[in-house]
């Protein structure tokens, strides 16, 4: 498919790229207190089946927010419409999952992220763009978990973190996960380090809902930890994880943000950029298979 400078990604494969790099982080394990294929993780309301179905709803949702994207120029204008569809989004989701909260996170960055490379001709103005649209207020936005969180601890947040053009994504995650994959690492393992490196330094909020901040302590250590002994990939890197994983689970501690942007990057990896033959042969996969 040719494509135009400046006119991006189809918008049906942004959003089955999206899908695709959510199905991808739920599906990928062992992930400390994480929901992934071997059970629920930290959780008692949400499963991988869950996770899954929850993704493919979402599809529609995110191509309509490159449409959107497309269609409109950079502005209040997009930043409203973005935030209309997204909040019709969480209602199909919420539908889907019957009020679990499985994807907001992950919507609110990957949303922005196929927003953004609607229109882009590789990686660094898409998050651009993100970035500039995460960062104009939208008044309709009711106070979250991670809303009051943010305010309870003064940390950043979600919307801190896209404003600010994703620095655990772009600066943690995708360099940790393009190094191991030069190192020739395992993908899964590549991923997993790729999340343990966001969780060893992320102000989670959704752990410091739960945990509090000894609970992001034990987060930050645990996965720093993993890190130190090696990684996801050796032996003892695997024992620490294991470790790390028990404890969270009893601690019923989830770091979901972590998860969120590791999908994230997946997302801006997958994506075959105009000019680019990265991603070409990801073929368009539906979660179920």
């Amino acid at each position: 498919m040719i494509r135009l400078p400046g006119s991006g990604p189809g918008d049906p494969m942004l959003a089955d790229l999206a899908v695709q790099a959510l199905c991808a982080e739920a599906r990928l394990g062992p992930k400390p207190g994480l929901v992934d294929h071997r059970g629920r993780g930290a959780h008692d309301d949400m499963d991988l089946e869950l996770m899954l179905a929850s993704a493919e709803a979402l599809r529609p949702v995110f191509r309509s927010l490159a449409r959107a994207a497309r269609r409109m120029p950079v502005g209040a204008g997009l930043r409203a419409e973005l935030g209309r569809l997204g909040r019709a989004g969480e209602r199909v989701m919420l539908g889907v999952t019957r009020g679990v909260n499985t994807h907001r996170g992950a919507l609110w960055a990957l949303g922005l992220l196929v927003a953004g490379a609607a229109t882009a001709d590789d990686e660094t103005e898409a998050v651009g763009r993100a970035a500039r649209l995460a960062a104009i207020p939208d008044g309709d936005v009711p106070v979250s978990h991670g809303e009051r969180v943010r305010r309870r601890f003064r940390v950043g947040g979600a919307r801190a973190e896209a404003a600010a053009g994703f620095p655990h994504v772009v600066e943690v995650a995708l360099p940790r996960l393009r190094a191991g994959r030069a190192a020739g690492l395992a993908e899964d393992v590549a991923r997993l380090d790729a999340l343990l490196a966001v969780m060893s330094l992320l102000d989670d909020t959704c752990v410091l809902h739960r945990g509090g901040l000894e609970g992001l302590r034990v987060v930050r250590l645990g996965a720093a930890r993993v890190l130190a002994e090696g990684g996801a990939g050796t032996d003892s890197g695997r024992a620490a994880l294991l470790e790390l994983d028990g404890r969270l689970r009893a601690g019923r501690l989830s770091p979901g943000g972590s998860g969120d942007l590791l999908a994230a990057g997946l997302f801006l990896d997958l994506v075959p950029w105009p000019g680019s033959v990265a991603g070409a042969e990801l073929g368009v996969v539906s979660c179920r298979r």
